[in-house]
């Protein structure tokens, strides 16, 4: 089936042309007709599978035509998103699905001045996409009124419960009618999940798709068994013998971020970190800047990165081994997207072999060793270009040439 098929508005059909979608994936083939017809919708499917696209497509087309025959000035659709990097992505999705549609879209998140927000919000919106924390600031304030709303979409639902978002979503039910459509996307199902699905769904088609395994072919993933306090000059090396490569760093907390970044300047490698602690402003010029490729290198926490599609990452480096499994899935799912290959190195020191066997438990797939051999990691530190660390090189020298004397200092040659 082709997108040309789809009883859908010939702008939409433009746009997707225009994109260079021909097929919908296999999440959008079972979303699209249901949301089409009005149903509930419970989906579970990796991220990188085309989700956004499931719901936006159909939800755009319901509301272009509702405003046809003269609906339209409050909010229709809620999007409702774990991160503001997410927020945005979704709402470019939408606005280059909805060209020449008059369908008018929004992201909506802290992090920023909420008085140009709301200027836009003054002038009508069709769809908002957003974060809890700014969505229920501007609802309390009076400037988002919810009762029109005809649609809610909760994208990454398990990341948002995960991050403790669950009052917030059973708060926002509250404002909304009780008539509405709810599509529920999520990367994984388990009781928590399918208790909270079902308490705002109505009868709700239900649609998996989760491959066997969960990596896509097109990664290609390899462990390489690292001292933890080894892992800056192994990132170093394959940072240096890969320098025009797009690569995407993980860690486990915001603190690790700005250790590594401060390792990787001190050898002189341009670099730069996305977390939590940044402000929204400096989060965007990162992102734009890896996205564009004027930054090669970008280390990232979870939260931050999650469901974030970037183009064109050649690697991604566990530098952690993530706290999660799932969180495996999708760290490596940021490079090999579409047609292209990608590949995906984790760095497993000692005290993290128990989770690289949870992983392969997760992904039903012995993730291929690395064999480095002892005078390949022995040259590794050896070479570092850290000068904190040139001692390491002095004494092995020392050791190799126990017998060769020691240069004089000129200094004292002169008295």
């Amino acid at each position: 089936m082709k997108y040309e098929d789809y009883h859908i508005s010939p702008e939409l059909k433009r746009n997707l042309e225009t994109q260079g979608f021909k097929r919908p994936t296999d999440i959008q083939f079972k979303s699209i007709p249901a949301i089409l017809k009005g149903e509930d919708v419970l989906a579970i499917a990796q991220t990188g599978t085309g989700k956004t696209a499931a719901f936006a497509i159909p939800v755009i087309d319901r509301l272009q035509r509702s405003k046809k025959h003269g609906r339209g000035d409050s909010i229709r659709c809620v999007v409702m998103v774990p991160t503001r990097e997410l927020a945005i992505q979704i709402t470019r999705a939408f606005e280059e699905l909805a060209k020449n549609t008059k369908v008018r879209v929004m992201s909506i998140f802290g992090g920023v001045e909420q008085d140009p927000q709301i200027a836009k919000l003054a002038k009508g919106v069709d769809v908002i996409v957003t974060t809890p924390g700014r969505m229920f600031d501007l609802v309390s304030q009076g400037f988002i009124l919810l009762d029109q709303v005809e649609t809610v979409v909760l994208d990454e639902a398990d990341h948002m419960l995960n991050l403790g978002f669950i009052k917030d979503i059973q708060d926002l039910v509250k404002f909304l009618p009780k008539r509405r459509q709810t599509l529920f996307f999520s990367a994984t199902i388990d009781d928590k999940i399918k208790k909270v699905a079902y308490s705002l769904v109505h009868k709700p088609i239900r649609i998996q798709v989760s491959p066997k395994d969960p990596v896509s072919k097109n990664v290609d993933h390899a462990v390489a068994f690292i001292k933890m306090d080894d892992k800056r000059f192994f990132l170093e090396r394959l940072i240096g013998e890969n320098p025009e490569q797009k690569i995407l760093v993980f860690v486990r907390t915001k603190v690790r971020a700005e250790r590594v970044l401060a390792a990787m300047t001190r050898v002189k490698v341009d670099a730069q970190t996305i977390h939590g602690d940044k402000d929204q402003d400096e989060r965007n010029r990162v992102m734009s800047a890896f996205r564009a490729g004027r930054n090669k290198i970008l280390i990232a926490t979870d939260v931050s990165a999650r469901g974030i599609d970037i183009p064109n990452v050649d690697f991604v480096v566990n530098y952690d081994l993530p706290d999660e499994p799932e969180n495996y899935v999708h760290r490596v799912g940021r490079t090999g997207r579409g047609k292209q290959k990608g590949q995906a190195i984790s760095f497993c020191s000692p005290e993290e072999k128990p989770m690289l066997i949870e992983i392969e438990k997760y992904t039903h797939t012995p993730v291929k060793i690395m064999d480095i051999e002892w005078n390949t990691y022995q040259d590794t530190l050896d070479l570092t270009a850290d000068t904190n660390d040139n001692w390491k090189q002095l004494i092995n020298e020392a050791e190799a040439n126990p017998h060769k004397p020691k240069k004089k200092n000129k200094k004292n040659k002169k008295r």
